[in-house]
């Protein structure tokens, strides 16, 4: 990966519907060009997918925590994480490591629903341990980063 890809994937980062005609006359750039560069990220794996951000706050989701999870053992690692994956307000899930087994990103749109949340994940095999941070306000959201030049 070169600077031309940087480029490229700045252009993407900021608006990853731009055309490849777009992101061509943004960084001088032949479109065939662009488009074969984008392809061979594509194909390494560099650009996984391209998404949406969404604004939680205007779809009702008002709340967001940060809840870390310790187990028992590792042994129910695989079930836990089969678990979150299945759940629809874990928005992200970290195997860390330190004091804590996990770090989940939960998304809901109230504290009793919040409530029920938190009991899901406590009734999970091997949960022993939880400990829930709330969001007071988001001050940066980037939801990848790109290497420094």
């Amino acid at each position: 990966m070169d600077k031309i890809d940087l480029n490229i994937l700045k252009c993407l980062k900021q608006n990853s519907r731009q055309t490849a005609s777009t992101i061509s006359q943004t960084i001088n750039l032949s479109v065939s060009a662009v488009i074969e560069r984008i392809r061979k990220m594509e194909q390494k794996g560099i650009i996984q997918r391209y998404t949406v951000i969404l604004d939680e706050k205007q779809l009702g989701n008002d709340l967001t925590v940060f809840i870390s999870i310790r187990l028992e053992h590792p042994k129910y690692g695989e079930d836990f994480v089969k678990e979150v994956e299945r759940h629809p307000n874990v928005a992200e899930c970290y195997y860390i490591a330190g004091d804590v087994d996990y770090l989940l990103k939960v998304v809901t749109d109230s504290s009793n629903n919040l409530e029920t949340v938190h009991q899901d994940i406590k009734q999970m095999a091997g949960v022993s341990w939880t400990k829930t941070l709330y969001v007071l306000s988001t001050i940066k959201n980037d939801i990848s980063v790109l290497p420094r030049e």
